[in-house]
């Protein structure tokens, strides 16, 4: 038999569907209402599902079908007889002293339906009246039951409920009772999300209000949007602050000046001391380090035709060293080890020919404060001029800030966010850049050697932080 669910908004309108395909003929097996869409329960509907069974296709059943014989008095045994009458059927006698077996479920087109019948049956408390003067013969009633069901199907339009009882049965006292609290919840949402808007936008226009709105969205820390937006209404006047195009260069002019940065770094020199400019990058583990000192050592020595030398201290990372030494071997570089901070500063006085020296130092994690003292002992060694701090774009707000407060010690003099590509929001690296005291100098968007490096342009990134879009 054909059993299929179909949903409409109203009872009639998934009665109409039924009528449509399955015919008037249709068996109701169950109906179900429920409320579906929206966001918090804001804006949901109601839909009903009737699941219905095609009343003029049921399947005969192709096995012999029990049926409950008239009793008779109580015998020894159980009395299988057949009925002459009818050869497409089994009589079972029921014992009142001895209960006869359930038959074993068969696995046929027949069973399904007497299961399904069984069940709709269950379902609308039509239970089998037991005999108060035989005892409780479950087994047999059960099978009286499911017999009793199967000829209730092979006609089913007497026993099928109107479509008009099921469109106007009446919803029951919880059904009721959890509408009214569902719909109290949502103007509940709606209020108090209608009172968090004003509270934060007030008289906003509207034009500043959409940028506004943008910054939260890029997860720019609310205390730093609020005072953008409210430089900028100081700034603006009322007809300015009506044009869009205007409010959102002001909103963008505020963001760039959050984040100090290089656009044009000057090409690398020696330092005024004489000696090579030394850079060393520090930072978290994974946030891609080497791979950094690569592109950047490539970028000095093809494109600006200096003289680069290469330090590492990364000897806990397996295979760090042999990264560094391929990279170094492709380029031409020297390359040098260090494993303590006196081997550091030897290291560093061997390289003094050349024009710029990259120390690569290795990973430590922000809550190693044993570490990020280490790694101190071994900078004092170097001396280096610029030490970049380098953070992870990938990561969420709370890691960058805690990475930035615990290398504080090294006393960082830039930043350099790598994985620029696989950065959810950029609002979060205003809200870093804000807390650490240094520049930004360089954005890595992806992991390509020499390529996909480039100066860190406040311009860019604020409007990557205003109006989103992908990394090229």
């Amino acid at each position: 038999m054909a059993i299929k669910t179909f949903r409409g908004r109203t009872p009639a309108e998934a009665l109409s569907q039924i009528k449509k395909e399955l015919g008037s003929s249709a068996v109701i097996l169950h109906t179900r209402t429920h409320r579906t869409g929206g966001f918090l329960g804001i804006g949901a509907h109601t839909v009903t599902e009737i699941t219905a069974a095609a009343g003029d296709h049921i399947d005969q059943p192709t096995t012999r079908t029990p049926r409950l014989s008239p009793r008779r008095p109580p015998q020894p045994t159980p009395d299988f007889s057949p009925d002459p009458t009818r050869a497409d059927k089994v009589e079972i006698s029921i014992n009142a002293t001895r209960p006869t077996p359930t038959p074993k479920p068969v696995h046929t087109p027949a069973a399904a339906v007497q299961q399904t019948a069984s069940s709709a049956r269950r379902s609308r408390e039509l239970p089998l009246d037991p005999d108060p003067t035989e005892p409780d013969d479950r087994p047999a009633r059960q099978l009286a039951r499911e017999a009793g069901l199967l000829d209730a199907l092979k006609q089913p339009q007497p026993r099928q409920p109107s479509p008009d009882r099921i469109a106007t049965e009446p919803r029951t006292q919880s059904t009721i009772s959890l509408e009214r609290e569902m719909e109290l919840l949502k103007r509940m949402v709606g209020q108090v999300l209608q009172s968090t808007r004003s509270t934060r936008c007030g008289n906003m226009p509207e034009a500043l209000e959409e940028c506004y709105l943008r910054l939260l969205e890029s997860e720019v820390a609310a205390e730093i949007a609020d005072e953008i937006v409210g430089i900028v209404r100081d700034q603006l006047d009322t007809h300015e602050l009506a044009d869009r195009e205007i409010v959102r260069r002001a909103v963008l002019r505020r963001l760039e000046s959050l984040i100090p940065g290089a656009a044009t770094p000057t090409p690398p020199e020696r330092a005024e001391d004489d000696r090579p400019l030394t850079i060393a990058l520090v930072g978290p583990t994974g946030v891609g380090k080497t791979t950094t000192i690569a592109k950047l050592a490539a970028t000095y020595k093809l494109r600006h035709a200096r003289k680069v030398g290469l330090v590492t201290s990364d000897t806990y990372r397996i295979a760090a060293v042999d990264q560094l030494r391929t990279y170094a071997n492709i380029i031409g570089l020297p390359l040098q080890v260090a494993l303590t901070p006196a081997e550091m500063a030897h290291a560093c006085r061997s390289l003094s020919d050349c024009d710029v020296i990259l120390i690569d130092s290795a990973g430590r994690s922000q809550h190693d404060q044993q570490r990020i003292v280490e790694l101190s002992d071994f900078l004092a060694a170097a001396s280096p001029h610029e030490i970049h701090l380098v953070l992870s774009s990938a990561s969420g707000e709370s890691v960058l800030r805690r990475a930035a407060e615990r290398f504080t010690p090294v006393n960082p003099t830039h930043v350099i966010f790598t994985k620029l590509d696989e950065a959810v929001n950029f609002g979060v690296l205003v809200n870093v850049m804000r807390q650490v005291n240094a520049r930004l100098s360089f954005v890595t968007t992806g992991q390509e050697v020499p390529d996909q490096i480039e100066p860190a342009s406040a311009d860019r990134l604020a409007r990557l932080v205003l109006d989103g879009g992908a990394i090229r």
